[in-house]
């Protein structure tokens, strides 16, 4: 015989670790490569420590996996041995996927040596002895029914342990799922770590501020926070906005049963800072800035041609020539809409400096007489309206659904439904569904306006509008926020309603407000506003 020896310890708690076994095993290993005249390899560490092989852990991100792909590859040469204290080391996995590994490691050349019986399974011994398959097999179903068995006891225990705490019969641990990385367990009871719930609040407050999360990254890095003390991925930051852990709410899947525990852990946000976060991140596509001088208007969707209702683009060129200040000129900062890559094009082509358009929005908005009459209709309507929709809808779907699961019930009694009857069933209980997060959205909507209240608003816009002038990239994600929760949608026209009648270098504005009224703005190439007489109509607003 040939090779090397492999010794490979396995424990799906790592407390197990901590007796004899580990050196027992050591010790066996290293003396059946002296009697056998083979070298044990001790510089590959091949041990798993807290992986399930009832889950297959320790072959999907262990070191047995590592080792199988090491035979796969041929790096394992034949003749080698692999010592294991036990063939439920290997695998507790079904047994004809346990026998596979088992197989997979034999076919290889490479001999198994189970230390607690001094067994040793090879292509040649096993063709010699075939009982040895059989008794492998034994060893296997055994193991396999011992953790099928403990996981639906285990399985069972947390189902009861969460039904408990929401009828709030049982207030210890729940250990299943992954908790947040704020927390800490300190003498049974869950504590806020304060470097990482500073870092957690840093980080959503730059998020409901209009920060991307590449921008969210490089921000938390200048403070030095950090959410898990091994580096930061933007996909941490959209995780960290969704999880209802920030409410205190422990989720976790059990059985196929989801499970929401209220007040496991110690809440950072209240339930209308929740609710104001969720519906800011249903909407948060629209709200990603880019580029060192982010554009306020653009690139949320709401800012329109008004020639031919196309989106409006904004797009920094020749920026090589810059202000004294060092920003970007006012020319070089353009608006054009999208209608150049369709057939027609625009009636009005060209485009125009965006740079008179954010002054005149933001000394528009920087008063309340203006953000008064912007809203002087029902704010709450839009949302109302669109909640009792969703909501009737809800209800018809639910009573569609019940005459047709009556239907299904009563042609099973005659012989079978239909297969058109489930797939009607599938597509309206997909309905039902949307229509649910049509309902939550709307809900959140409504709630954000009844919190929303103008007094000081002005005062915000009037602080932001120098930082957007001096092209602060800080002000302007800031102002970007303002616009998105504010305007439904911005009409421009870039040469005036009428090109052919309106003054020189004027551009008209519709600023329409979300659950509020279209208000007509007339400024002159500088970002002045035009006495309301000149206006001698009011834009159309396209819809």
């Amino acid at each position: 015989m040939s090779g090397l020896v492999y010794s490979y310890s396995r424990f799906s708690d790592p407390r197990q670790a901590k007796g004899s076994s580990l050196e027992r095993q050591a010790a066996y290993a290293a003396r059946w490569a002296a009697e056998h005249g083979l070298k044990l390899d001790e510089s590959l560490t091949l041990r798993d420590e807290g992986l399930s092989a009832y889950h297959q852990k320790h072959v999907k991100s262990g070191a047995l996996g590592v080792f199988l792909a090491a035979v796969e590859s041929g790096k394992v040469p034949p003749g080698s041995v692999l010592v294991v204290e036990g063939l439920d080391r290997l695998s507790r996995a079904e047994p004809i996927q346990a026998q596979g590994q088992l197989a997979q490691i034999v076919n290889a050349g490479i001999t198994v040596v189970t230390a607690s019986d001094g067994k040793a399974y090879s292509r040649e011994r096993l063709k010699a002895n075939p009982m040895d398959l059989v008794y492998s097999l034994l060893v296997m179903i055994r193991a396999h029914e011992e953790s099928d068995t403990k996981s639906k006891r285990v399985t069972a225990s947390i189902v009861r342990q969460c039904q408990g705490w929401i009828a709030g019969t049982y207030r210890g641990l729940i250990r299943n799922g992954k908790d947040p990385l704020w927390v800490e367990l300190v003498d049974g009871k869950w504590q806020l770590i304060p470097e990482r719930v500073e870092a957690v609040r840093a980080a959503l407050d730059l998020y409901r501020r209009g920060y991307s999360a590449t921008r969210i990254l490089d921000a938390m890095a200048d403070l030095k926070l950090s959410l898990t003390g091994q580096g930061l991925q933007t996909l941490q930051i959209y995780r960290l906005i969704r999880q209802r852990a920030l409410l205190g709410e422990k989720e976790l899947e059990v059985d196929g049963q989801q499970f929401h525990l209220p007040g496991y852990y110690p809440a950072l946000l209240t339930e209308a800072e929740w609710s104001e976060l969720q519906a800011l991140a249903a909407g948060r596509g629209r709200r990603v800035a880019k580029g060192a001088v982010p554009h306020i208007i653009t690139g949320m969707r709401i800012t329109i041609c008004g020639y031919c209702g196309r989106a409006l683009v904004g797009q920094n060129i020749g920026t090589r020539n810059r202000r004294p200040d060092g920003g970007i000129l006012d020319g070089h900062r353009r608006l054009h809409c999208t209608s150049y890559s369709h057939e027609g094009g625009c009636p009005v082509p060209g485009s125009c400096s965006v740079a008179p358009i954010e002054r005149a929005l933001m000394a528009y908005c920087s008063d309340m007489i203006n953000l008064q009459a912007l809203y002087g209709g029902d704010r709450a309507a839009a949302p109302r309206a669109t909640l009792a929709a969703a909501r009737a809808r809800h209800a018809e779907l639910a009573v569609q659904l019940e005459r047709l699961t009556d239907a299904m019930l009563a042609a099973a009694d005659d012989g079978g439904a239909p297969a058109t009857f489930a797939k009607r069933a599938r597509a309206l209980e997909a309905e039902q569904a949307t229509v649910a997060a049509d309902i939550a959205a709307a809900e959140r909507d409504l709630a954000a306006v009844a919190r929303t209240d103008l007094q000081g608003v002005d005062e915000i816009w009037r602080k932001l509008a120098a930082g957007v002038e001096a092209q602060d990239t800080d002000a302007r994600i800031q102002a970007r926020q303002l616009v998105a929760d504010t305007f439904e949608k911005i009409v421009i026209y870039k040469k005036g309603v009428d090109p052919e009648t309106a003054p020189d270098k004027t551009i008209d504005l519709l600023l329409l407000a979300k659950g509020g009224t279209a208000r007509p703005l007339r400024i002159d190439a500088k970002g002045n506003w035009v006495a309301a007489e000149a206006s001698t109509e009011t834009p159309p607003l396209i819809d």
